[in-house]
């Protein structure tokens, strides 16, 4: 009954994207997929958007500010680019325009001439604390949705589905193997 419900609202709702893709005779795992990515398309896109209103920052830069606060002694420049699958340009390139916004700072590691650690100032620290705390507002209220014990029991079955894939990324493909 509130599977028939749920799928009554979304046939209501503009804009299904993705999920509208789905048909009757579908295979439920492919219907599971294209609702995942709808929701955290519209997810993701509702917090860029706010980002983007409340403190004027894009959604890679909140996400790399993350990265260094995370890391209060900083971190090497290809660590970061790694935390954040980017490449080395983007990178510096995100880090040329916080530093030159006080927001970050880089220092030679003293273990490598050729690497830079790249530290938040305290004020990308508060900047970022800020932030972080609004954010966190703005996934409980998106979320808010469901019930805690729903929460639990979707954040359970994709930690197994989460175990699943990485067993079948490292396992070879059938074509791999001839």
């Amino acid at each position: 009954m509130k599977a028939d419900a749920s799928r009554a609202q979304l046939v209501q709702a503009d804009g299904l994207g993705h999920e509208s893709r789905a048909v009757l005779g579908d295979h439920a795992a492919l219907k599971l997929w294209l609702r995942l990515l709808a929701c955290s398309t519209q997810i993701e896109d509702e917090i860029r958007r706010r980002l983007r209103l409340r403190f004027g920052i894009s959604l890679p830069r909140f996400d790399y500010l993350a990265q260094l606060y995370r890391e209060p002694q900083g971190l090497k420049m290809k660590d970061l680019s790694r935390r954040l699958m980017v490449t080395g340009g983007n990178v510096t390139g995100l880090t040329d325009e916080l530093e030159r916004e006080g927001l970050v700072q880089r220092e030679s590691s003293p273990t490598d001439r050729r690497s830079w650690i790249v530290g938040l100032t305290e004020a990308g620290r508060s900047g970022f604390e800020a932030m972080a705390a609004e954010h966190e507002r703005w996934i409980l209220e998106l979320f808010a949705g469901l019930d805690a014990k729903a929460i639990a029991q979707l954040h359970g079955h994709l930690g197994v589905l989460r175990v699943h894939l990485t067993q079948l990324q490292n396992s070879p493909l059938e074509d791999e193997t001839t």
